[in-house]
């Protein structure tokens, strides 16, 4: 199986403080792999390093070459990211703020093109955000705003699609039109990573890496029972794992009493 991304001793500090000690992944290619952990593991800052959005030191593969190799427009085509509480672009209509999305490709202040136009239209279809495509983004809700900034990261037509919190403001039925997407994605041959706070989501995810103090403490498959054991673990066994309507959920667990 090829590997989309690895990295080998990633470590990130910020602040003077690291807060990545030694990271070290294989994630294949193919497939979806979710990111989970307790508070202040490093989830994000882990999204960002392998993204090349935060200076880090260690050794980082894209696609099986060396990231630093990477000419910056080159990675914008093979790389999408969907950020955690993105900001700006208040002004634009929604559909120009899906257009960025296609900005890798295009000419330098070159005008878009069809293919461009149909990247965006799909991207905002897939995402039924194309019915408020000439409203500001600053006018959205926060659900309609999340789902515009996805299709941004849709339009690109990436291989590799990496969000962090990509649920945020989406209600349970788009959150199930997220994971359809996230599968389509796989589906054709993509790479999706994902840093998810809901942990029933992330287990429907082919792997599950698991953050705890800015190490990997397990990365496993997620219907694996030892997965499912380090996943409880990692939470100080405050969720169980249980199989419901054949699916994996987490259901909270009660602290016991002093």
């Amino acid at each position: 199986m090829s590997v989309a991304i690895q990295c080998a001793d990633l470590r990130v500090a910020l602040g003077g403080r690291e807060v990545l000690h030694g990271i070290n992944l294989r994630l294949p290619a193919g497939r979806w792999t979710a990111v989970a952990g307790p508070n202040g593991a490093g989830k994000t800052t882990l999204l960002k390093a392998l993204a090349q959005l935060l200076p880090a030191q260690g050794r980082v593969q894209l696609l099986e070459r060396e990231a630093a190799n990477w000419r910056p427009r080159e990675r914008a085509r093979a790389l999408a990211w969907l950020g955690q509480g993105e900001g700006g672009a208040e002004d634009l209509l929604a559909r120009d703020v899906v257009m960025l999305g296609r900005l890798p490709h295009q000419d330098w202040l070159g005008a878009a093109s069809v293919e461009d136009h149909a990247a965006v239209r799909a991207a905002m279809e897939e995402t039924q955000s194309w019915d408020w495509r000439a409203r500001p983004l600053g006018e959205l809700s926060g659900g309609e705003r999340q789902r515009v900034l996805l299709a941004r990261a849709l339009a690109v037509r990436a291989p590799l699609l990496l969000m962090d919190e990509p649920l945020t403001h989406l209600d349970p039925p788009h959150q199930a039109d997220w994971l359809a997407i996230v599968r389509r994605h796989v589906a054709r041959g993509g790479t999706a990573i994902s840093v998810l706070h809901e942990i029933g989501m992330a287990l429907q995810a082919d792997d599950l890496v698991l953050l705890a103090r800015g190490r990997v403490v397990h990365h496993g498959a997620c219907n694996d029972p030892a997965t499912h054991r380090a996943l409880e673990s990692v939470f100080g066994e405050r969720i169980a794992v249980h199989a419901v309507a054949g699916r994996w959920v987490a259901l909270p667990q009660e602290a016991p009493l002093p």
